[in-house]
């Protein structure tokens, strides 16, 4: 909770810093965005094989360690004078590559912690938190930018880190120590986990459909900001309230789906809630001033709650389906796949930016996402109400 609400201040701080303390252009927030999300595909297919030889908690222990040493270096180079977009994307890469070990192993830490009939339980309860973290970060964030700038305002999230490894390391559950023996070559263990992936008829498909989605919402993430400050005109601490309005829609979502997955199937679950809620980040491009500013809470609400619905749906499945000697290499091909396509929407909506401006760019983007739901519809789970255990699901 500690981190996850730290990062939700950075999700505002660290583009304002940007924007508004370096000036910078729709290409240089695409880049810095890039940056950021890049670190899956240099490193995201490896990094399963690592995790999967490794203790878990170590890494995240380590991983949080290593991201709030970057983040507090920005208030210090901000204070000294030698802040610079460079010294941006360099953290924003290091962050990234910290958050790629963090992520493949918390989701493959779970399963060693619960029983897997417990796992859409634990994974909604990781919701929860991540969205209670989600609405009181970015309204923090806007009103720490807003009255201490935002190189200060990374400095709180440089802390929270360090907060989080302390919890973590004092988790006191017995990991089992990976087997050496198992060991089989890197190039031979990430090959494993790829067509462990493509060849799953369930789990292709959640990719290619996740792997859609997040090549528009690194589009969004590109032009966001800018947006948000010089189209619509807004300050630091209204955006930071908008967010926190939207982020009411990923708590709800946490909080319901255990009772929505029960009442319409789990594997219903995954296909519907893209299919219902995706239209609404059509009303993004169309906010301005005044009262049509109320579209993009209304937006990022709906959204929110597709995403957490069906997050917690398709993770539950792939942790409950795969065997735990190979979960780091199948989170790892599932997050170079679908976080990969993020450094490339990023770069592509910053260029969209450039030439036709912010708001087309997002119409582009919000077009888009409506594609996402079709690798799904297409799959063997538009037929299913709810999802096959590892042994009736074959591959």
């Amino acid at each position: 909770m500690i981190s996850q609400a730290g990062t939700q201040i950075s999700v505002l701080a660290l583009p304002l810093v940007a924007v508004i303390t370096l000036k910078a252009s729709e290409l240089d927030t695409g880049l810095l965005f890039a940056a950021q999300t890049a670190a899956f595909l240099l490193v995201g297919l490896p990094a399963g094989v690592w995790v999967d030889r490794m203790r878990k908690r170590r890494i995240l222990v380590s991983a949080d360690l290593v991201r709030g040493a970057l983040l507090a270096s920005v208030p210090i180079a901000w204070w000294l004078g030698v802040l610079t977009l460079p010294q941006l994307y360099v953290v924003s890469l290091g962050m990234g590559l910290a958050t790629v070990f963090f992520d493949i192993a918390y989701q493959s830490y779970l399963p060693s912690l619960i029983a897997k009939d417990r796992l859409m339980d634990g994974n909604s309860k990781l919701e929860i938190v991540r969205s209670a973290a989600g609405v009181t970060g970015p309204g923090l964030g806007g009103g720490l930018v807003q009255l201490i700038t935002a190189p200060i305002a990374v400095l709180v999230d440089a802390v929270s880190f360090l907060g989080s490894a302390l919890f973590l390391w004092r988790i006191d559950a017995v990991e089992e120590v990976p087997d050496r023996a198992d060991r089989r070559g890197l190039l031979k263990e990430i090959g494993e986990g790829l067509r462990y992936v493509a060849g799953h008829r369930i789990l292709r498909m959640i990719a290619a459909s996740t792997a859609i989605a997040n090549l528009t919402n690194g589009m969004l993430a590109a032009v966001e900001m800018i947006f948000l400050t010089r189209v619509v005109g807004l300050t630091p601490g209204v955006i930071g309230l908008l967010f926190t309005v939207g982020s009411v829609g990923a708590l709800l979502g946490a909080t319901v789906v255990g009772r929505v997955s029960r009442w319409v199937g789990s594997a219903r679950i995954i296909w519907l809630s893209p299919l219902l809620t995706s239209p609404f980040m059509l009303l993004v491009p169309l906010t301005t001033a005044g009262w049509r500013t109320g579209l993009y809470p209304v937006a990022m609400f709906m959204q929110t709650i597709g995403v957490v619905l069906y997050n917690v749906g398709q993770i539950s499945f792939r942790q409950s389906v795969t065997p735990e000697n190979m979960l780091g290499r199948m989170n790892a091909t599932m997050r170079s796949v679908v976080w990969g396509v993020l450094p490339l929407g990023g770069l592509i909506g910053g260029g969209l930016g450039e030439i036709f401006g912010a708001r087309t760019t997002l119409w582009i983007s919000a077009t888009l996402a409506l594609l996402a739901v079709v690798p799904l519809l297409l799959s063997p789970l538009r037929t299913m109400r709810d999802l096959p255990t590892a042994d009736e699901v074959g591959v």
